[in-house]
């Protein structure tokens, strides 16, 4: 289906985001480090990852001439290959963590501050996935994305 491009955690909302080759995944939790494991900080408390299109930032970059490099939408995990918006309410796996895909994460005005606001009109619909982590694991660079059979 696709492959993971890049990894970033931020220990606090608004740290830098720091680029990693493999982060550890835990059910129910989020990944290590990252600022969205703290149940207290999360919009919901399913909401433990996000994830964002590479296509979707060099389309961004192409359209506008503006630079937006993969660590500026503040998403965890950027894929190549892979329909992001086709996975919402699926279940599916990133290596061998399995993930289920809850909302779309939709442009926000912080996103909007923080890099340019052209990205408001264009990643309405584009701006990646929300999801909740099912069963512990890592999550390394290169690791395939695959749709899970329905149970």
């Amino acid at each position: 289906m696709g492959l993971i491009r890049h990894i970033f955690v931020a220990t606090t909302r608004g740290a830098r985001m720091r680029a990693l080759s493999e982060v550890r995944a835990q059910a129910d939790g989020g990944l290590h480090s990252d600022r969205c494991a703290n149940p207290t900080i999360r919009k919901s408390p399913d909401y433990q990852l996000t994830f964002i299109q590479l296509e979707h930032i060099e389309a961004f970059v192409a359209a506008s001439s503006l630079p937006l490099a993969p660590h500026e939408p503040r998403r965890n995990l950027v894929t190549e290959g892979v329909d992001l918006n086709s996975l919402c309410g699926q279940r599916f796996a990133v290596g061998d963590v399995q993930i289920e895909g809850l909302e779309l994460c939709e442009p926000c005005s912080l996103f909007a501050r923080r890099t340019h606001p052209e990205i408001l009109k264009f990643f309405v619909r584009k701006g990646g996935l929300r999801a909740r982590i099912l069963t512990d694991g890592f999550i390394r660079l290169g690791d395939p994305v695959t749709l899970l059979p329905h149970r």
